[in-house]
């Protein structure tokens, strides 16, 4: 078995509007790069072997230190990226009601079966998330390993592993704050998971 523990990155340039950034390669902000600090003093003292991050850059430069600290060299996998929010990215739920309303409404009811219009499957973004955690847990049997991605992503991939719908990842996860910690434990006998802690912050950073 593999321990994964799952990490939003950093706050960026768009948390304080809650746009949706999806693919859009979006800055951390100075808080951001305070919380990837924190968390990497978290990780020099947490045992990890592996530190891996999506490609794209809010959660690489988030994951950045903690390998460096971690005395282990940082790995990318782009199928750790978040969900592609298609005409979604960039707005608001606010400006996505105006501009679409019945399709932003159809998102809220079941965001598994509706995504936003031009946006990805969530089935297949799970699909491709949980992919790369079992060929990350299966090149590191027995080890402990950061992973630093995004929150929709994760939310997906949770419902995946514990057996959940996927339409309910908005419901049962509401919320997952930034570099807080999600660890999952990974068996090999048919790719079973126990959720072992949701959202479990590291400390205020201020």
């Amino acid at each position: 078995m593999t321990d994964l523990v799952l990490v939003r990155h950093g706050e960026t340039v768009w948390h304080a509007e809650n746009r949706y950034a999806g693919v859009s390669d979006v800055e951390l902000t100075p808080r951001g790069h305070a919380q990837a600090a924190q968390l990497a003093e978290w990780a020099a003292r947490a045992g990890l072997s592996a530190v891996w991050a999506s490609t794209l850059s809010r959660a690489r430069i988030t994951a950045e230190a903690s390998a460096a600290k971690s005395g282990v060299a940082l790995r990318t996998d782009p199928r750790l990226r978040e969900l592609d929010f298609g005409e979604g990215e960039g707005l608001t739920s606010a400006e996505m009601a105006e501009r679409f309303p019945g399709a932003r409404a159809a998102f809220e009811a079941d965001p598994a079966a509706h995504p936003l219009p031009g946006g990805e499957d969530p089935h297949g973004a799970a699909a491709r998330f949980v992919a790369a955690l079992h060929d990350i847990a299966a090149a590191d049997p027995g080890g402990r390993v950061l992973v630093v991605a995004h929150t929709t992503a994760i939310r997906l991939a949770l419902c995946r592993l514990i057996g959940v719908p996927l339409g309910e990842y908005r419901r049962l996860f509401p919320r997952l704050d930034n570099c807080a910690l999600t660890e999952l434990r990974l068996r090999d006998e048919g790719g079973r998971a126990a959720l072992l802690q949701y959202n479990s912050p590291i400390g205020a950073v201020r």
